[in-house]
Order: C-alpha cells, then sequence, then structure tokens
C-alpha cells in the first residue's frame, strides 16, 4: 500500500489552488464541502469560479500563485492543466510545508485525492493507487445504491442519542442501529426530525425491554421493478430489496431483478397470468399484511411502475386498514422501456401532444375508450396485456376510423436480454402477435413505428 489512507481535518485550516480553469473547478466542488479557507490564485477566472468567489465561498486572487502564499496552508493543490506552471507552483507549495497534489500527476504529488461517496458525516474514501480511476469510480457508483441518500441526517441525529442507547446489551445495540438506519429511520425522515427522534424513542423501548415480546411495526415498500432489466432499477429500489425481509413479487418480475434481494429474505411468488391460474387479490393483500404485522420490512415487487396497471390502490387500502406504514417506489414502466428499444418518443411536437395508457386485459373495458379519438392521424397509444384484445382493438379502431396501414409496433421482454421488436400495421397486428411467447410481458404502441436504427440493431441482434 503507497498511499496511506487517513481523514485531514481541515476546519478552519487553508487550502491553496493554483489555478482557476475548469481543472481547478472540478477541485473546487469537493474542497467545498469541507470546512477549509479555501484560496484560489490564477488569471483569467472560469465564470463558476468567479460566481463561488462572489458567494464568499472561495477567495479569489488574480494572479499565479506566489512565495508565501501557501505558508501555513494545509493541502496545496496545482491546478492549472499546464505541466510548467504546476511544477513552479508546487514547488512553492512544497517549500511552504503543505502537502502537495498536481491534478493527474501521480508522481509529483505526495497525495491522491480518493472517489468520494459523501453521507456527512458518513464518508467513504475509494482509491485505486491512481491505477484504475475507472475502477473507483464502478465502486463507488455501487457504494452510493447501497447508502440511503439521507443516511448522512440519521447519523447526525442518531449521534445525539448514542449515549442511551450504550444501556442495551452488544446484540441488541448492533440490532438497534441496523434498524435504525437501514429500516425505520429513513421512512420517519420523510415525516421531518421529530418523527425520527419519536422513533428513536420507539426503537429504544423495544431494544431495553424484550422480555415483554415486543414485535417492531412492519412497514411495506411497494416497489417498482421496471421492465426487467435490473440496471433499470432506481436507486432506492435496489437498497429496499437489500434491506428487505420478505420480497412478494409478481411473476413478470425477471429472476436477475430477484437476485438484487439478500439471500436472507423470503422471496414468495403471486404470480397472476392472464385468462389463466391466478392468485385472488384478496390472498396477495391477506400475504402482505400477515408478513408485516409479523414485524417484517415487505417489498411488494411489481413489475413496470407499481402506479400503472399494478392494482395498487386495493394493496395500500389493506394495508391502511391493518394500521400498516407504507411507502410508494416508482420504477420504469414497460411504455417507456419499449419507447426507447424503437427509438422513439412518446409524445412530438406537431404529430401528438397527448398519449393514452389501456389495458387489455379487461375486454369489456375498451369500449369506454374514447376510439374516434384514438383512430385520428397522429394519435400514439400503449396497449398493455393487450395480445388476446388484438383482434378487438383492430376491428374498434378500423370501425371508427383508423387506416388499415396504421404503423403499430409490439415489443416482447422489453429491455431484457431476450427482447422483440414487431413492427407491423394495424390490419395485420393479430397475425402478427401469433408468435408472441405464451405468457411473456408484450406491450403494444399504437401509431408508432420503429426508427430506422432501432430496425438495424434489432435486425443485427437476431442474426448473432
Amino acid at each position: 500500500m503507497r498511499h496511506y489512507p487517513v481523514f485531514l481535518d481541515l476546519r478552519g485550516r487553508d487550502v491553496v489552488v493554483s489555478g482557476a480553469g475548469e481543472t481547478a473547478a472540478a477541485k473546487l466542488r469537493l474542497l467545498m464541502k469541507t470546512e477549509a479557507r479555501i484560496f484560489v490564485f490564477g488569471v483569467g477566472p472560469v465564470e463558476q469560479v468567479g460566481a463561488w468567489a462572489s458567494e464568499g465561498r472561495v477567495v479569489l486572487i488574480e494572479r499565479p500563485v506566489a512565495p508565501g502564499d501557501a505558508v501555513g496552508a494545509a493541502l496545496f493543490y496545482g491546478a492549472n492543466a499546464d505541466a510548467v506552471e504546476d511544477a513552479r507552483a508546487a514547488a512553492i507549495g512544497r517549500a511552504e510545508g503543505a502537502l502537495v497534489n498536481i491534478v493527474d500527476n501521480l508522481e509529483g504529488s505526495a497525495f491522491i485525492t480518493p472517489a468520494i461517496v459523501d453521507r456527512d458525516p458518513v464518508t467513504v474514501a475509494i482509491g485505486t493507487e491512481g491505477a484504475a480511476p475507472v475502477l473507483a469510480r464502478k465502486i463507488k457508483a455501487e457504494i452510493e445504491a447501497m447508502l440511503p441518500a439521507r443516511l448522512g441526517a440519521l447519523a447526525r441525529i442518531g449521534q445525539a442519542f448514542r449515549v442511551r442507547v450504550e444501556a442495551l446489551d452488544g446484540k441488541a445495540r448492533r440490532e438497534f442501529w441496523s434498524r435504525f438506519y437501514f429500516q425505520r429511520g429513513p421512512r420517519a425522515l420523510e415525516a421531518g426530525e421529530d418523527a425520527v427522534r419519536d422513533e428513536l424513542e420507539r426503537l429504544l423501548a423495544e431494544g431495553v425491554a424484550p422480555q415483554l415480546g415486543v414485535v417492531g411495526s412492519g412497514f411495506v415498500h411497494f416497489v417498482g421493478a421496471g421492465p426487467g432489466d435490473p440496471e433499470l432499477l432506481t436507486l432506492k429500489a435496489r437498497r429496499l430489496l437489500h434491506e428487505a425481509d420478505v420480497v412478494i413479487h409478481d411473476r413478470l418480475v425477471s429472476p436477475p431483478v430477484l437476485e438484487l434481494a439478500r439471500r436472507e429474505a423470503a422471496i414468495i411468488e403471486v404470480g397472476k397470468t392472464a385468462y389463466g391460474p391466478s392468485w385472488r387479490q384478496s390472498d396477495i393483500n391477506a400475504t402482505i399484511v400477515a408478513h408485516a404485522r409479523a414485524g417484517a420490512v415487505v417489498v411488494r415487487l411489481k413489475g413496470g411502475d407499481p402506479v400503472v396497471f399494478g392494482r395498487l390502490d386495493e394493496e395500500i387500502e389493506a394495508v391502511e386498514a391493518a394500521g400498516i406504514g407504507y411507502g410508494i417506489v416508482p420504477g420504469i414502466t414497460a411504455a417507456s422501456a419499449s419507447a426507447a428499444a424503437i427509438g422513439q418518443s412518446l409524445t412530438r411536437r406537431g404529430r401528438n401532444s397527448s398519449f393514452r395508457i389501456l389495458t387489455g386485459h379487461d375486454v369489456e373495458g375498451f369500449a369506454e375508450q374514447d376510439w374516434r379519438d384514438l383512430a385520428k392521424p397522429g394519435a400514439a397509444a400503449a396497449v398493455y396485456m393487450g395480445v388476446k384484445a388484438a383482434t378487438f382493438v383492430r376491428g374498434r379502431l378500423l370501425m371508427h376510423g383508423a387506416p388499415a396501414d396504421m404503423p403499430v409496433t409490439a415489443v416482447e421482454n422489453a429491455s431484457r436480454p431476450d427482447q422483440r421488436i414487431i413492427a407491423t400495421t394495424l390490419i395485420d397486428l393479430p397475425a402478427a402477435l401469433a408468435g408472441t411467447a405464451n405468457g411473456a410481458p408484450v406491450l403494444i404502441l399504437l401509431g408508432l413505428a420503429p426508427r430506422a436504427a432501432a430496425v438495424v440493431a434489432r435486425d443485427l441482434r437476431e442474426a448473432l
């Protein structure tokens, strides 16, 4: 280990930056998060550096750094993006006792600045000895996904409570802080800091009297699993999957997404198959409530976005009736993923200023649609679960004046490795869908055809 990792206290200390261009600005964005006094030396500062100086966040001196400027400084950065000037400036910093870093010059630096995950006061530093900055950025992204964005606020509130928690034994204390930081604390923080302190009091009461059989209140997160690609999950969805005690998921949630759940979690499939065997909604509701009542953190994982054809209201009503708290984490819905797959926008100036989302699961419900409007030139809509209803959709649109050659695109398994794009016309829609896999998710886009580049990409994938 060439570089020894330390955390340097910069409160009230001086940091000198030689340079006022874009290279310096990149360093200043991080330095301004500290409590240091920052002095910037450089001619012709970029607009951003000038703005920071006018706000009092840095002291800008519009000349090159000179002897005497770094006396007493803790750190000195050469950030001129000019090797000769950086070498001259660094010599001044070293002579005056500062630790020197020259940007993008490992050999000329006494220290390096790591990649940082900032959850102040929680800070994670990642270094690769300058050998693999790309790897450091990748690790940083993974850690960012693991740690709640408001973890720092929880840490500051929890710090004031630490003395009282010392009354718990070691195991109970670890459980206390784990539940606070990763389960109940983040939820309480959504209601404000007073709610967090109240939650700390409740957690402490549960921890000091385990012999009374106190069970912590469960919680239900309704989480969008997206269309299938695990990289399309939100950071919050990934974190909650990692923290859940129980994951209750739809049939269409992809295996790679489920792999992100922690190994100790109970995984329960509550599958529904269009026009086939399915869990009853009442049984799903009862399963969610039963696990939450037992004190579990439940993730109800729904394909796509839970607020789009996900029976969300019914499940929320069941949870509310049981007095259980809940939260909703939106996801990328199949319509967005399918539009991305064909290289199109769901709305376009001059073509359509509105976009409709329909479900073909209940054919009778189609009678309530404004088919005349949907049949107009330029109209666009997405039909979920519409394979069985394709003939009905075609008939309604043709009846209300839609042209037989209206473009229609079906996307099977949007965003997944086995994604398939089926470009067709309204008249040929039922026949085109005849070859779709039984039970696979298919999204029908009315009025939209794949962009040419998307067709080429599709053909290349199918040829491999």
